[in-house]
């Protein structure tokens, strides 16, 4: 009996050796390689849509003390970094909330930033759109959060097609991407001019009239700038996707956005 117990009592511990070490390895991983991504809203459509899931790049810009569960890492500033791109997608920690937001970057430190009648301009130049059709969308609840859709063709039925005019927009010495308009003068169409300061980011949503970004302060719901030892890595790649409220659903997978490139 006292054989059987000690057999038993050694198999739990190499259980929990076993948990243990798993974690550690779990928490290096997500802590210096690549840390899992839900999107959880609207603002990046159509690039990223709700219920993609993606694993960020946390090798790209370096380390900083968000690159730790519960901001654990004893950083000061950035180590091993690099400076994110102009058009890089990126996850990021809200400066003030301490959530984590994932935006488009649209301004680097000394850049001036600016929206005039829903177009951007930056550093005194327009930077160029090219009409690419409309993205259509069902109008229905969407993701874990079930939120509905906004619409350029409101009224819209639940059930019916969701519609916004889509753009090609051109950022000087970055990639082209997508971006929406829901509203003609809407309220971040028209904005002051911004000027990056030093070692901060602007960021901004490819969804433009549906996004809480750099273009507000993050007292009134924006983000304001984002100093660079609160970035966390960069979105390159989507791994899987849903549509529905569960995973469990999956009837809802969007096979065509597994594996796909984020542009």
């Amino acid at each position: 009996m006292a054989n059987s117990d000690a057999r038993k009592d050694g198999g739990i511990w190499e259980t929990i050796k076993t948990i243990f070490w798993a974690l550690v390895i779990a928490g290096v991983f997500r802590t210096l390689f690549f840390q899992p991504f839900w999107i959880p809203s609207g603002s990046m459509k159509d690039t990223l849509l709700i219920g993609d899931f993606l694993f960020v790049n946390k090798m790209a810009y370096g380390y900083s003390r968000v690159s730790c569960p519960f901001e654990m890492c004893p950083i000061s500033g950035r180590i091993l970094g690099s400076e994110p791109q102009r058009g890089d997608v990126v996850v990021f920690r809200h400066p003030t909330r301490g959530d984590d937001f994932i935006k488009r970057v649209i301004g680097l430190p000394g850049d001036r930033v600016q929206m005039k009648d829903g177009i951007l301009w930056l550093n005194g130049q327009e930077v160029p759109q090219t009409p690419a059709g409309t993205f259509t969308e069902v109008n229905e609840p969407q993701g874990p959060q079930q939120s509905l859709p906004k619409c350029a063709n409101e009224p819209v039925i639940e059930g019916g097609p969701c519609e916004k005019p889509r753009y090609t927009e051109a950022l000087p010495g970055g990639p082209s991407h997508d971006v929406l308009n829901i509203f003609d003068n809407g309220p971040g169409d028209n904005t002051a001019e911004f000027t990056v300061p030093e070692g901060n980011y602007f960021f901004m949503g490819d969804n433009r009239d549906n996004s809480g970004d750099s273009r507000w302060p993050a007292a009134t719901g924006g983000v304001g700038m984002v100093p660079a030892e609160y970035l966390i890595g960069r979105a390159d790649r989507i791994m899987f996707s849903s549509a529905g409220k569960s995973l469990l659903y999956f009837w809802t997978w969007r096979g065509d956005r597994f594996f796909k490139a984020v542009e």
